[in-house]
């Protein structure tokens, strides 16, 4: 495939790069990549070792000593070059994005976008890193506090965004001054190889040093837990499941580290009777069925008032009928393949569970096979009638199921329901009812931390800070002033007078 080519993939890759050089490691053995869109092979990396880790840290602590006395506009002018080059190869790293995580053309394109655009928001962002001047009780002193970088900054990836987040962490951190190493999935490290291409000719043209951008692909056990478990790094960003940021923020928490942890979510929309359908129902359907289902903010539920309950029900039935799915390369089809058969499986498994708990399948759920459907992947969306206490109903299934779920009264027993679960990611409410929306958005309205009113619950833009609470794990990421947390935060209070006030007004006579 050209696309491949183009960004440097060979039939076998090495997994750990410094951002200018590859080290040469074979005998941990190779992940195999195949596709979920045909189930074909497309290329081999080899797994870094434990030496290959400490290299790889090594290397970035020497080059963090450099780059962080760079100012930050010059930080952020290397980001802009970054950015440009993402352009350039946006239409070949979309593609692979696309064939090898199995998203649609449209989205694998849309997160390179992504990356372009976190770019293009952190160079704006390297002349803003602002801290602010405070009086002080103290006659003729002055105190501010203001921000410094961290140091070496671990990012731990998922696979349903195998590019865009990564971009998130690494560019604002490396306009903060930190320098970044990167384990991607390996489920999809073919992408993250490219962007390690794609941004060595930017460290080369500009005399930087190894160990700004550093990549390390291996074994989850070994890679994964070295960094948690790694004392030289102060802050790692983990996106996974609830499971995996449990385990992850008890292993950095152990050693006082600092962690951004983007895990799971159960996201909910609300309909209420003043709901605008014709706005709602194509925003529940990408929300639920975009990326299959694997998003952290795909819409799992949708809680609907008992008056336009049934219409409601017609509607979306309709809809998942005319869902066209097959090849996400192919702009016409809505809905490509889950990630891999393990995800196949948890599917299939959620619909067994929660109709054996009471709940009603409306349409979908089966497995499809055949000639469009080679790799085993693809699985038809499912809408399915429920409750919100079923344990199937509580626990996020990272597949295209929607649970139907009926509320009577007000809205705040809606949002009572929506808010009654462990999770606490992405929101939104239907209503033209500025009453409705206003309490939605209230205190003692929605517990997550993205709400969204008359928009769905799926995706976010770039200039908000991205996360949520409970289980979701707390951390935010991307825009506003999510930068802080890549920053170690220090108060400074100068004495310019001839005196030495002490604090309390204690008296030391010497």
């Amino acid at each position: 495939m050209e696309f491949l080519s183009s960004l440097a993939i060979e039939a076998n890759n090495f997994g750990t790069s410094t951002g200018t050089q590859w080290r040469q490691t074979t005998e941990q053995g190779a992940f195999e990549i195949s596709s979920p869109v045909d189930g074909k092979h497309i290329a081999n990396v080899y797994k870094a070792s434990s030496e290959d880790y400490q290299h790889v840290i090594i290397t970035a602590k020497q080059a963090f000593l450099i780059w962080r006395k760079l100012t930050a506009p010059h930080r952020g002018d290397i980001v802009r070059q970054i950015g440009n080059q993402l352009r350039e190869n946006k239409q070949a790293l979309g593609e692979l994005v696309s064939y090898e995580m199995g998203k649609s053309l449209q989205e694998g394109l849309g997160e390179v976008q992504e990356m372009i655009d976190i770019c293009d928001f952190a160079v704006g962002l390297s002349r803003q890193l602002n801290g602010s001047t405070l009086h002080s009780e103290r006659p003729f002193h002055r105190m501010y506090d203001q921000y410094h970088p961290l140091g070496v900054v671990g990012v731990i990836s998922a696979f349903n965004f195998p590019v865009a987040v990564w971009s998130w962490n690494a560019m604002i951190a490396a306009i903060c001054g930190n320098v970044t190493v990167w384990k991607p999935s390996e489920k999809t490290p073919l992408t993250a190889i490219a962007c390690q291409h794609i941004i060595k000719q930017v460290l080369i043209d500009n005399q930087l040093p190894e160990g700004i951008f550093s990549l390390i692909i291996g074994e989850p056990e070994l890679i994964g837990e070295d960094m948690l478990e790694d004392r030289n790094l102060p802050l790692v960003s983990v996106t996974g499941s609830t499971r995996v940021g449990r385990h992850a923020g008890q292993k950095i928490a152990a050693r006082f580290g600092k962690s951004i942890l983007e895990l799971g979510g159960n996201n909910a929309i609300i309909l209420t009777p003043e709901a605008d359908l014709k706005l709602a129902v194509p925003g529940i359907v990408f929300g639920a069925v975009g990326t299959a289902g694997q998003r952290c903010t795909s819409t799992r539920r949708v809680i609907v008032h008992e008056s336009i309950y049934d219409q409601v029900k017609s509607i979306l039935i309709k809809a998942y009928q005319g869902l066209r799915i097959g090849s996400p390369l192919d702009e016409n089809n809505h809905v490509g393949p889950l990630i891999d058969q393990g995800a196949v499986q948890a599917f299939s498994h959620a619909i067994k569970s929660v109709t054996n708990e009471g709940g009603n399948l409306l349409c979908g759920g089966d497995v499809l096979s055949g000639e469009n459907y080679q790799s085993g992947c693809y699985v038809q969306p499912a809408i399915v009638e429920a409750e919100n206490h079923y344990q199937t109903v509580q626990h996020e299934t990272f597949a295209p199921i929607l649970y139907l779920i009926k509320y009577q009264g007000g809205v705040e027993q809606a949002i009572a329901i929506q808010n009654d679960v462990l999770q606490g990611l992405s929101s939104a409410i239907f209503s033209n009812n500025m009453r409705e929306c206003e309490i939605f958005l209230s205190h003692w309205g929605s517990d997550c931390g993205i709400a969204n009113v008359n928009i769905g619950t799926s995706g976010a833009e770039i200039g908000g800070a991205f996360g949520g609470e409970k289980e979701t794990g707390g951390g935010r990421e991307s825009g506003s002033d999510a930068w802080k947390a890549y920053m170690r935060r220090q108060t400074n209070t100068i004495n310019f007078s001839t005196e030495l006030p002490l604090a309390q007004g204690i008296k030391f006579d010497l």
